[in-house]
C-alpha cells in the first residue's frame, strides 16, 4: 500500500513541475474580459436627429425611434439582449404598456468609454380621427438596460399617436436588440 502511494505522490510531483514548467514566468496576464454594463454605468435618450426621427404623421406604414445607450463610465461593459421598455400614455385610458420584444436575436455589443449604442423601436402610427380607444399617445417611456432592474425616464419628443395592440399576440410596435 505504501509503495502505490508513494508512486501517486511522485506522479503527481512530476506532473505539477512540468505544468508549472510550461508557462513561461514573462508570460503577460490574460486581461480580463468586460463585465455588463449597468444603469449607473449609461446614459439614455432618444435619437432626434433628422435621419432619426419617426414618421409619426404618416399612418400607411410603420416607422422607428430609436433609443442611445453611451457609456459614461471609465471602464469597458457589455450590452446583450433586450432593453425592456415601458411605455407611458397621456391619456386617463392608455395606462401603461410594456413592449413586445422582436424575433431578431442579440449580439454581444462592447462599449468602451464614451461609446454609443442603440436599439430600435417599430412604432404603428394612426391618424386622429382614430377612436380614442384604439390610439394610445406615448408621453414617457422607462427604459431598463438588458438586465438590469433600475430605470431611464424618458420623454417622448415624437408626438403622434399609435394604434393600440397592448395585449395583442403579434402587435405592430414593438422592440428590437440592443444593436439592431
Amino acid at each position: 500500500m505504501k509503495s502505490k502511494l508513494t508512486a501517486v505522490v511522485l506522479a503527481t510531483v512530476v506532473v505539477a513541475s512540468t505544468a508549472a514548467a510550461a508557462v513561461p514566468a514573462s508570460a503577460a496576464p490574460v486581461k480580463a474580459e468586460p463585465t455588463r454594463c449597468h444603469t449607473a454605468d449609461l446614459k439614455a435618450g432618444f435619437a432626434t436627429g433628422e435621419d432619426a426621427r419617426p414618421e409619426m404623421e404618416q399612418t400607411e406604414k410603420q416607422t422607428q425611434a430609436y433609443i442611445w445607450f453611451t457609456n459614461q463610465s471609465k471602464r469597458t461593459c457589455t450590452l446583450s439582449g433586450f432593453a425592456g421598455v415601458d411605455m407611458i400614455g397621456a391619456q386617463e385610458t392608455d395606462g401603461t404598456w410594456s413592449l413586445a420584444r422582436s424575433s431578431k436575436k442579440p449580439e454581444k455589443m462592447i462599449l468602451e468609454q464614451g461609446d454609443t449604442v442603440d436599439f430600435s423601436i417599430t412604432l404603428l402610427p394612426v391618424g386622429r380621427s382614430t377612436p380614442q380607444k384604439e390610439k394610445f399617445v406615448p408621453a414617457k417611456f422607462l427604459v431598463t438596460p438588458p438586465n438590469e432592474t433600475e430605470h431611464f425616464s424618458l420623454k417622448w419628443p415624437f408626438g403622434g399617436q399609435i394604434l393600440k395592440q397592448d395585449g395583442a399576440t403579434h402587435p405592430g410596435t414593438y422592440l428590437n436588440p440592443v444593436g439592431r
